[in-house]
């Protein structure tokens, strides 16, 4: 199978890389950076493509299966085609107003029968800051749009979120995105956050739905800045009463938008019975949970996504084990600023272990290397970015799960400060997990 990656931020290599071990040809368009300059991962590894319009003019009509598993780039370039029925995977322009536009994703979630927490969308700060210092209560404030994640904040109190709003209204570009995009700001509700996912296409869900906790501080105790997310808990399971809740409703909502693709809702779980509050929609893989689901999914792992945008489930996951996901980058991640040269050729050691061992922002390069008690320069894995590897590993427990991935991660060795957290699978969920299934989520997860 000819298959076409189109990337936004280099989430695809290590998917591309387990294709070709397949015997499927890959090409891989990877956005280029902010600055202009063309992104370095996965050259040596896997064939890429620089040109936007070669793109578009020849390797679209060469594929048959393009992958997108970004929402915000080339989604209104490949519209036209995908309405003729070109092999696309991913999201389509109806499915990311869900994600990016909060009032929609809000007003679906409400026409789907779910529970929704009360907010108010915004344009502008002053009008904000006037509706908290009124009501008088912590709120969590959240983007539209895919700009300025920054803008994301969950208060303790009325006072740090009527702070927060000042200190964005003195920044231009937190402006600029306010009045763009808006932001909206909803009551702070107390209770469990939990996601669940599944696989959609023209003939409905995939079996087996993806229960999942995400960890998106930096440090470990979910302290530090928010990264996206630094590592995953997932198990995929045959039952699960959150999807029951809020996936399975918006069955017909996503047949009408002709939906193919990964869709994940993060929710709050009250503690009060009355089921949750569904936060957000994902309307894509995500990342690094997309690894989980690779070091899940047994067999071809492409042919199952071009089955699917044909309407037929031939997707083998395993069920009912654990996968923990755990990602290694360098500094200056989360922020990114560093430049290209800067971050491109530190060498990789100890990255043998490719069972467990996803990479991202890595390429071939030359650097020494240690072989018969000699020091010689060798071409091997060598940096390409920040966000580097990520290393996954699975077991009947998460006690077993996280004993696999990081035996993996303490094996690679990277010079210039390397760093991940211990503590994913631990900590917040080990407390909150017999509160969970009491209620009847998480079913059989255990430690």
């Amino acid at each position: 199978m000819r298959i076409l990656a189109i990337d936004v931020g280099s989430n695809c290599l290590d998917w591309l890389m387990r294709c070709q071990e397949w015997g499927h040809q890959v090409l891989w368009y990877d956005k280029p950076r902010p600055d202009g300059t063309d992104r370095h991962a996965g050259e040596g590894i896997v064939p890429k493509i620089r040109d936007y319009d070669e793109l578009r003019r020849k390797w679209l009509g060469w594929a048959d299966l393009i992958y997108t598993p970004d929402n915000v780039s080339y989604l209104e370039m490949l519209e036209p085609y995908r309405r003729i029925g070109y092999p696309i995977y991913g999201c389509n322009l109806a499915a990311v107003e869900w994600e990016l536009d909060r009032e929609v994703g809000q007003k679906v979630m409400e026409e789907c029968g779910m529970r929704i927490i009360p907010g108010k969308t915004f344009h502008d700060y002053d009008s904000a800051i006037a509706y908290v210092k009124k009501q008088g209560k912590a709120f969590v404030s959240k983007p539209s749009g895919d700009g300025e994640r920054a803008m994301s904040y969950v208060a303790d109190s009325a006072a740090d979120m009527v702070y927060m709003l000042g200190r964005w209204n003195k920044i231009d570009k937190y402006r600029s995105a306010a009045r763009k995009d808006g932001f909206i700001l909803q009551e702070k509700i107390s209770g469990i956050e939990m996601a669940v996912g599944g696989f959609f296409g023209p003939d409905g869900w995939s079996k087996g739905w993806v229960e999942n906790w995400e960890n998106k501080k930096l440090m470990n105790g979910d302290l530090g800045v928010n990264t996206g997310e630094m590592g995953t808990t997932v198990r995929v399971v045959r039952q699960s009463k959150l999807a029951d809740e809020v996936l399975k409703p918006a069955t017909e909502h996503l047949k009408w938008i002709g939906y193919v693709g990964y869709v994940d809702v993060n929710c709050m779980i009250p503690t009060d019975g009355k089921g949750p509050y569904p936060l957000e929609w994902t309307m894509r893989d995500g990342w690094p949970i997309r690894h989980n689901l690779t070091a899940l999914i047994e067999g071809d792992p492409a042919q199952w996504m071009a089955d699917k945008i044909q309407g037929r489930d031939t997707l083998k996951i395993r069920m009912d084990e654990v996968c923990i996901s755990v990602l290694m980058a360098l500094p200056d991640f989360p922020y990114s600023k560093i430049t290209n040269k800067e971050l491109c050729g530190i060498p990789i050691y100890g990255a043998e272990d490719m069972e467990h061992l996803h990479f991202s922002e890595v390429m071939m390069g030359t650097a020494p290397r240690e072989v018969n008690g000699k020091v010689v320069d060798l071409p091997g894995p060598v940096t390409a970015g920040d966000y580097v590897l990520v290393a996954t590993g699975t077991g009947e427990t998460i006690t077993g799960a996280r004993r696999s991935a990081y035996s993996a991660i303490k094996k690679v060795k990277i010079p210039n400060s390397p760093f991940y957290r211990t503590d994913i699978g631990v900590g917040r969920l080990k407390k909150q997990l017999p509160e969970l299934q009491a209620m009847g989520y998480a079913k059989g997860l255990s430690y």
